[in-house]
């Protein structure tokens, strides 16, 4: 069983409320190691075997129309070992 991801997080140029909201919390915590903070999403979808580039295209197709808005965000397909 192999593991396509879907990554998606918003494009650079869009304001990240949540993540600046915890960049701010991580300093009244104790943590130092963040300049900034980016959240988005990630999607694991299992298929049987070795995906083929059938399923890629499938998946890159239903990040671009459903688990992303291409508007305000960008997304990347991967397949993970």
């Amino acid at each position: 069983m192999a593991k396509i991801v879907v990554d998606v997080m918003l494009k650079p140029e869009i304001l990240d409320p949540q993540g600046n909201a915890v960049a701010s919390a991580l300093p009244r915590l104790g943590f130092s190691f963040a300049k900034s903070v980016r959240q988005g999403k990630r999607f694991e979808i299992e298929v049987e075997g070795e995906p083929t580039a059938a399923q890629l295209a499938e998946v890159e197709k239903a990040a671009e129309v459903l688990l992303s808005n291409p508007v305000i965000e960008n997304y990347v397909v991967r397949v993970e070992k």
